[in-house]
């Protein structure tokens, strides 16, 4: 393997990774109607079956984050995919009550851990100036999810409710071998000393891990919340059908992900902040577009495929800013708690839109609660994050 070349291969089997753990991650979502019925569950207890796979799979970003910064993410990604396979088939094959769903979800939420250990990988193998495309192009692997969506109830139609994870099983492992055998470390990446409690302690103190966290819950929890609650969305305010809401949640989530990428490239051009600013005002305005209520048709699919843009945008942006103000050693820490922020901050919203919409009959408070956000994040960043993403004299720390 030339050295010319060898960036772009880790990239590549770091974002198959990163795809094929969010693809484990998310397979209880899809399955969720299927599941009530199956195991006569309330509303509440399936939204517990789906959500805690999520929490764990967020939360559990800040431990190996910060593993993957002292023992390499060649070591942790055949580890976490590894692991991620007993949880799987545990659910296909043997789980039959809540409780051992539940149980089984706990444990599943390790696949969602796999972006904390391939931002530091990546990372690491990318000069500061081209890091922001790099991760852009990793994030794309946020599109397991929409892989699970896509296959999950068709395959379990198909042939029986166990194989999506049989074949999601059989998929973890086989990457597990190709990435113990073929994923390579960064020669030269920094090996952070001390325990993994004092350094998970230190970035929890460190004011640039907090602003990246909220900046990261508004960008990438408004893609989340959307991407779970935009069909019932479209049912109730619109009258669609649910396979109808479901195809055009589906084009926002993939053109959420496919402008990922695209900020991370402007970041690399421009900066992160104003690709930031720009992707937080552009959420602002299409928010209060969207509280109208206006015809679908052409102008509430456009308000709402521009914010996936923005959010998928500014997602992208978040992490090149990563790149740039955080020490080599500690990004893998601190990607585990801006990480969990994101997927966190996707929970509220929801919540929020069906309060307001069972104490108003209306969405509308929904989303100028959102624009509100945005525009309160817009001025975040054009202020405080401005200020300390660049020094008196102009230079970017951790660049």
């Amino acid at each position: 393997m030339s050295r010319s070349s060898q960036p772009t291969r880790m990239l590549a089997l770091a974002t198959a990774g990163f795809t094929v753990g969010f693809w484990a991650w998310a397979l209880l979502g899809p399955l969720g109607p299927t599941l009530r019925e199956d195991l006569g569950l309330s509303s509440f207890e399936q939204s517990l079956v789906v959500a805690v796979p999520v929490l764990v799979g967020s939360l559990g970003r800040i431990p190996v984050g910060a593993l993957t910064d002292r023992v390499g993410a060649r070591r942790m990604f055949p580890l976490v995919t590894a692991l991620t396979v007993l949880p799987v088939l545990y659910l296909g094959h043997l789980a039959d009550s809540l409780t051992e769903f539940l149980v089984g979800g706990f444990f599943l939420g390790l696949g969602g851990t796999t972006f904390a250990v391939g931002v530091p990988f990546v990372n690491a193998w990318y000069p500061p100036e081209r890091r922001g495309l790099a991760l852009g192009v990793f994030g794309i692997g946020t599109g397991g999810t929409a892989v699970s969506a896509f296959t999950t109830v068709q395959l379990a139609g198909a042939v029986d409710r166990s194989f999506p994870f049989t074949l999601v099983a059989v998929i973890l492992a086989g990457y597990a071998v190709t990435a113990h055998f073929l994923l390579r470390d960064q020669p030269e990446r920094a090996v952070p000393g001390g325990s993994l409690l004092t350094r998970t302690t230190a970035t929890l103190r460190m004011p640039t891990a907090w602003q990246l966290a909220f900046l990261y819950a508004v960008a990438f929890g408004g893609f989340v919340a959307f991407s779970v609650y935009l069909p019932t969305y479209l049912t109730t305010a619109y009258g669609l059908g649910r396979s109808d809401a479901s195809l055009r949640t589906a084009g926002f989530v993939v053109l959420a992900v496919a402008a990922r990428p695209a900020g991370g490239w402007l970041s690399d051009r421009l900066h992160p902040v104003p690709v930031l600013i720009g992707a937080y005002a552009a959420i602002a305005a299409l928010a209060l577009l969207a509280s109208l209520e206006l015809p679908l048709v052409p102008i509430g699919t456009l308000a709402f495929l521009g914010m996936a843009a923005a959010l998928g945008a500014g997602s992208g942006a978040v992490f090149a800013l990563v790149a740039r103000l955080v020490p080599a050693d500690r990004v893998g820490s601190v990607t585990g708690v801006v990480g969990a922020a994101g997927g966190l901050g996707g929970f509220f919203p929801p919540l929020v839109m069906g309060a307001v919409y069972g104490i108003a009959d209306d969405y509308t408070w929904g989303y100028l609660l959102l624009a509100l956000t945005a525009a309160a994040t817009c001025a975040f960043t054009a202020t405080v994050v401005r200020h300390h993403a660049v020094r008196p004299g102009g230079h970017e720390r951790g660049a």
